[in-house]
């Protein structure tokens, strides 16, 4: 029976009842065996451990193949939608990774070759401070550290956390793709067909130790973030709230969103949370320019599916991370400062005044008209 898409989502909805065959609410939610009927879940939000305001994420069930549900609700709710947010899609075939990747074979299937890792002695890892250092390791030692609490062996600290995001062989011209950088664990999955072949741009695979946090930052293509094994917790930003989030580049200064710092970041109060739970075989699409913030509750692997949503000719083709803003864009801001530049020659009375009046032309050519 084909499952239809629940309402939309608010912090007062409350939370779905357990049903016959074992499913769980939204942020946990699991196919039961034998449950042929897979529907969208509505999730009322947990109190907030912060002031920022909190909303709920839908999640739909998508049926096994690639055919079924899951590629229907995918085009009528979200390929066509203007707002594009996110959404956790559950049951889809991600082939045999699932069940295989515990840490014996991963250290066996891809042995002792070399990996560039994050290593910090403090849970939460800021890419603006650099509050990390880069090492390198054996594949197989790295996943057994990173598997660790407490370390016999280390670099910082005996509780040190430990990341892999994987990169192409020359970071400068390649991108990363599982396929080329882990042939053997490639052979284990099956990325989700939801875009077209020439829209592929990358396929990061990423270890990470239980309680490490990722900074804030958005990306510029949509992108699946499959987790394969262990538990996440996302937390996510409309890219409307970029004003109360103090960004400085792609990234975000707030990187502790639980707890912020509201003296500092007096704003961060004004951006609506968007949270959810992944569990093993669970898939969030995160579209471009939301913000994500990313808790690993346990250790766990996963991988990030990146393509191009625009037509390839708007990227920066030096970009092999894919988070350099469309080529569009970066000329926008170029001339922008530049008119900036041009202000300075003005008395502060006159710039303010003329600042203003380019603000309100930018959000009348520029700003989206709808208030979803």
């Amino acid at each position: 029976m084909m499952a239809r898409p629940g309402p939309a989502l608010s912090a007062a909805t409350p939370a779905p009842r357990k049903h016959g065959c074992g499913h769980r609410r939204f942020r946990h939610r699991r196919n039961g065996p034998g449950c042929r009927r897979l529907w969208p879940r509505r999730v009322r939000e947990s109190e907030p451990r912060s002031p920022p305001e909190r909303g709920g994420l839908t999640s739909a069930g998508a049926g096994g193949a690639a055919s079924g549900y899951g590629v229907v609700f995918w085009a009528s709710q979200y390929k066509r939608n203007k707002e594009r947010k996110p959404v956790v899609l559950t049951g889809l075939e991600l082939g045999t990774c699932t069940t295989k990747w515990t840490i014996d074979y991963l250290s066996q299937a891809e042995g002792s070759k070399e990996v560039k890792i994050h290593v910090s002695a403090v849970p939460q890892m800021d890419f603006l401070s650099k509050n990390f250092v880069y090492r390198t390791l054996p594949f197989d030692a790295f996943v057994r550290r990173a598997a660790e609490v407490k370390h016999k062996e280390y670099f910082l600290t005996e509780d040190e956390k430990y990341y892999l995001r994987s990169v192409g062989e020359d970071v400068r011209k390649d991108i990363a793709d599982i396929r080329k950088q882990f042939p053997i664990l490639a052979e284990d999955v099956h990325i989700p067909e939801y875009f077209e072949k020439e829209q592929f741009f990358s396929s990061v695979f990423r270890i990470s130790s239980a309680g490490l946090q990722l900074w804030t930052h958005y990306d510029v293509m949509d992108n699946f973030l499959i987790q394969v094994t262990g538990r996440k917790r996302v937390v996510l930003y409309s890219p409307r709230d970029a004003p109360y989030l103090y960004l400085s580049g792609t990234k975000s200064e707030v990187l502790d969103v639980d707890n912020p710092d509201m003296e500092k970041y007096p704003l961060f109060v004004k951006a609506k949370r968007y949270e959810c739970v992944l569990e093993a075989g669970d898939v969030l699409f995160i579209p471009a320019l939301w913000f994500h913030n990313v808790i690993s509750e346990e250790f766990g692997v996963a991988l990030n599916v990146f393509w191009k949503h625009l037509p390839a000719e708007s990227y920066d083709k030096t970009d092999t991370y894919g988070n350099k803003d469309p080529m569009a864009a970066s000329r926008a801001i170029q001339i922008l400062d530049r008119a900036l530049k041009t202000l300075e020659e003005l008395p502060e009375e006159y710039r303010d005044f003329y600042a203003r009046r380019m603000v309100l032309r930018i959000q009348e050519k520029a700003y989206r008209n709808d208030c979803g």
